[in-house]
């Protein structure tokens, strides 16, 4: 590979700075094209949402390091950042250091990337081919060749939609004006948009509760508002969070603040809703889950998640999850019927390596359609990536991160399960009566397939340790018998 072209970013979000903040550190030469405006363009749709994590997991080692060069003073690192703070108090400055703004091109959106020379059918001397990057900016259409290409992109332009099935439920094209997809700013500059309105929320994830909170507390402004929830889980058990368990403590709070809105009646909660239709009549929009309807709602907030837009690599041979789409050897690891945050293991170049080397999808776009995405992976993520476009497949395998842990690491469970309150630990003891079966200490049964008890003894031996100490219960057993040492 030639080495003295540069190493294409694409993406100037937190982790494609952060890709090339580590090249620059590997003595190489990284260019950052970015479609939008300004760097953290992504973020800044939803600069009013609070992080779960504090400032000392949003900011990149080797980041930090060229901010601190430059007198840069960090912030608080126990305070939770929004995410227009991230962008205005970190992303700025780091673009504005002399090293990084000389290789950053903002209003440059990448449309293309294959071999030069080469389509995907070629097999001829392709690993020695150069990257052929097409992007388009003010002035047209251009073309630069590249050593390796680092796809930092996002998937904030390409949401899921809100029909079940994975397409738009009918009528939900002819609705768009009403439909907004993310999280509005509903306090904010989408504040009339909402006030006073039948809103319908949907989505299981963090991003809807945020939502969720939001319309709450404008409802407490604006009498007549009506929130409704729906979600396609059949119970709200598992989906709120780990409450005062949890290590990420705003994203705990946020789910202890949806169940007690639930319980409170603010917020009508739909379980087992899987959208197909929504209707225009002359009492609103109505919503329907095959012979089951909601409504009437004036105002609809699709919070399903993402999925990545690979049709800029589809000249390239990439490797990926037929349904996460995800690489191929990330995708066990993330896949969020087994997995939340908390229990995905550090991964880096090796997991992410695709058929035609020196390519990388890297940050929220590697995950795909998992949403159990952390700044702090996509860091170790780009880490391991420079390290390997460099040559140092060594320090490329090592881990270097540790994530913290969640009240609630797995997500698999039965639909049937009964509601329960959060426990505050993992094993703290709990009256028999409020123990469902499914449920377990240690964050939760270990994923299908494992001989494990728990999760953290399913953790612990992925890692090549012997367990967490925990046994396993006889059937007879008391559900916390098997509690981890």
């Amino acid at each position: 590979m030639n080495t003295d072209l540069p190493v294409v970013v694409i993406g100037a979000g937190p982790v494609g700075l952060a890709a090339a903040a580590h090249l620059l550190a590997r003595g190489r030469s990284p260019l950052v094209l970015e479609a939008g405006g300004t760097v953290g363009s992504g973020m800044r749709r939803w600069a009013h949402v609070r992080m779960f994590s504090p400032w000392e997991f949003n900011i990149d080692r080797e980041a930090g390091e060229i901010l601190a060069r430059h007198g840069w003073s960090a912030p608080d690192p126990k305070h939770f950042p929004t995410g227009g703070e991230v962008v205005d108090r970190y992303l700025r400055p780091l673009a504005a250091t002399a090293e990084m703004a000389a290789i950053i091109r903002t209003n440059a959106r990448v449309t293309a990337v294959t071999r030069l020379s080469k389509d995907r059918m070629k097999d001829e001397r392709r690993d020695n081919s150069p990257f052929l990057v097409r992007y388009s900016d003010e002035s047209g259409e251009h073309e630069l060749l590249a050593e390796a290409v680092v796809d930092a992109s996002g998937t904030m332009d390409t949401p899921n939609p809100a029909g079940a099935s994975g397409l738009p439920a009918l009528g939900e094209t002819a609705l768009r004006a009403h439909v907004f997809y993310g999280m509005p700013d509903v306090l904010g500059s989408e504040r009339a948009r909402y006030e006073g309105k039948r809103v319908l929320v949907i989505g299981s994830g963090h991003s809807a509760f945020n939502v969720l909170a939001d319309m709450a507390k404008l409802s407490d402004r604006s009498p007549g508002m009506q929130i409704q929830w729906a979600l396609r889980r059949q119970s709200t058990a598992r989906v709120l969070g780990g409450g005062k368990g949890d290590q990420l403590k705003e994203r705990g709070r946020l789910g202890l603040t949806i169940a007690d809105l639930a319980k409170r009646g603010v917020i009508q909660v739909a379980t087992g809703f899987y959208l197909d239709k929504l209707e225009q009549t002359p009492e609103g929009i109505i919503p329907t889950s095959g012979s089951r309807a909601l409504g009437p709602v004036d105002e609809i907030v699709v919070a399903t998640g993402f999925r990545p837009d690979v049709a800029l690599l589809s000249e390239l041979r990439i490797s990926l999850d037929q349904g996460t789409q995800a690489p191929t050897a990330l995708a066990p690891l993330i896949d969020p019927n087994l997995h939340s945050c908390g229990s995905v293991r550090p991964h880096g170049a090796e997991e992410l390596k695709h058929p035609d080397p020196g390519v990388y999808i890297v940050g929220m776009k590697s995950y795909g359609r998992a949403p159990t995405f952390l700044l702090l992976t996509g860091y170790e993520q780009v880490r391991s990536v420079a390290a390997a476009i460099a040559g140092d497949w060594e320090a490329a395998r090592r881990v270097e991160l540790v994530l913290p842990e969640t009240g609630v690491c797995i997500t698999q469970f039965n639909d049937e399960e009964a509601e329960a309150p959060v426990s505050a630990g993992c094993c703290a003891p709990k009256p028999e009566e409020l123990i469902t079966k499914s449920e377990t200490c240690c964050g939760g049964p270990a994923p299908q397939g494992m001989d494990a008890c728990c999760v953290k003894d399913a953790q612990a031996k992925q890692a090549g340790e012997s367990g967490c100490g925990c046994q396993k219960a006889s059937p007879t057993a008391h559900p916390r018998s098997a509690c981890c040492s």
